[in-house]
């Protein structure tokens, strides 16, 4: 069998698979036991046993589970309250004022939870009733949340780089530091076109509040006195060399724990509730991991991503034409699978692309959270368009359109880190090499 025929037959498969709603672990090892059948003489069930078991016992994915669980300590404290009221006195004499607040907090709860969905739900709860109560226009306040709640995959800790640093083997930490700066970035591109538009729609701004003296912002600052403890906690122990990212996680479990229970927001049933839930999250993407172990090694076996790098580099594109050519797959992809599955999904064939492209793995990993992104405000499958759905009972496609202005400033900073790839190595190679 031809590598057309075989591409044809595997992505039928998956296909199929996916639309008769087989769980997506079951979709890969699906694929992987067709993959090999095309190989007789390959012992299949010792490959696929062997590859499953591997990719369970990770140590890397070690912090996965940890992080999760974090985000729904912090999910069911008071801590997104207390980032709120935090902030707000500091953005009301902006351009765009309290809409900022979507911004703000989300970049700063992404650094303590490494989640999207997580990010937006526990900013959204705060956020959008308060902004509907002062008379700030529905689409700009969905539409920047949807928009904002994405960094949590980019700002670490994140569980998506996590995810991606295990599957292609590289270092964690790197990828975390090489996240911050695009991280810090987006959080900018976002404030500015919040700020453009409130000066642009003046007539649907609320009118001005009365300024806040600095007594009052003084009082505020204390409230986010618990997000600088963890933070500092988790990213300092990282960045310090106190801890690797699968210790510092455990630091954050620690932590957060700690400030919940002193902010009498942690009881026995809460306990359970985030256990639980962080359990049923981690085992679905460990899953989901495993196989994708199997489907990357009988890809191996079949030398299928070989000679698809050898047909694409036959076509002579360039690297930019590359790197166009995988956003656009992404993008389509991304209206289907969730962030985590079109990693998973497509490392084992994408990879041996990336590297005869000569691109840098921690700049590409940056690069595929930001298009994971895009992904997660892209209908009909967007897991950020379902959260804010869940919180405001919108319509999925009306909620598509209010993000869909943030969707192209992620398409900017794709087009930024193409141009200037420093944008996401210049701090992990400053860091790494002193």
């Amino acid at each position: 069998m031809g590598i057309f025929e075989l591409s044809i037959l595997l992505i039928i498969v998956m296909l199929v698979a996916l639309a008769t709603g087989l769980w997506i672990a079951f979709s890969l090892s699906a694929v992987a036991l067709v993959a090999l059948a095309s190989k007789p003489a390959l012992p299949a069930a010792q490959v696929m046993a062997t590859s499953f078991w591997s990719a369970s016992i990770s140590w890397d994915l070690t912090a996965l589970p940890m992080f999760i669980w974090m985000g729904e300590i912090l999910f069911r404290s008071r801590l997104s309250e207390n980032m709120f009221t935090g902030i707000s006195p500091f953005v009301r004499r902006i351009p765009g004022r309290l809409a900022h607040v979507n911004v703000l907090g989300c970049t700063v709860f992404a650094a303590v939870s490494g989640s999207s969905a997580a990010t937006t739900a526990t900013i959204g709860k705060i956020s959008l009733p308060e902004l509907q109560k002062r008379g700030y226009d529905d689409r700009l306040a969905i539409g920047s949340l949807a928009g904002s709640g994405t960094l949590g995959l980019l700002i670490p800790p994140s569980i998506i780089l996590i995810v991606y640093g295990a599957a292609v083997e590289e270092s964690i930490a790197r990828l975390f530091v090489a996240g911050v700066i695009p991280g810090l970035m987006l959080g900018a591109l976002f404030m500015g076109y919040v700020a453009v538009w409130a000066l642009l729609n003046p007539d649907k701004m609320p009118p001005r509040e009365a300024r806040v003296p600095w007594r009052q912002k003084l009082q505020a600052i204390r409230e986010l006195l618990p997000v600088v403890v963890l933070i500092a906690g988790v990213i300092g122990s990282i960045y310090g060399g106190l801890a690797s990212p699968t210790e510092a996680a455990v630091v954050g479990v620690a932590l957060s724990l700690v400030l919940a229970r002193m902010q009498g927001a942690l009881d026995w049933l809460r306990f359970k509730e985030g256990l639980l839930a962080a359990t049923v999250t981690s085992c679905m993407i460990a899953f989901i991991l495993a196989g994708a172990a199997v489907l990357t090694t009988a890809m191996g076996f079949t030398g299928l991503p070989r000679q698809l790098a050898t047909w694409i580099g036959e076509l002579g594109l360039s690297p930019m034409m590359l790197l166009a050519a995988l956003t656009l797959l992404f993008i389509i992809l991304g209206c289907f699978l969730d962030g985590i599955s079109m990693i998973v999904l497509t490392t084992a064939v994408i990879m041996p692309l990336v590297v005869a492209a000569g691109f840098d793995l921690v700049w590409f990993g940056i690069y595929l959270v930001v298009v994971v992104e895009m992904a997660q405000i892209t209908p009909p499958v967007g897991f950020n368009l379902f959260v804010i759905q869940g919180l405001t009972g919108r319509d999925l496609f009306a909620i598509a359109r209010a993000a869909l202005p943030f969707f192209f400033l992620l398409l900017l900073m794709v087009v930024l880190l193409a141009l200037f790839p420093d944008i996401a190595l210049w701090l992990p190679r400053t860091m790494f090499s002193a």
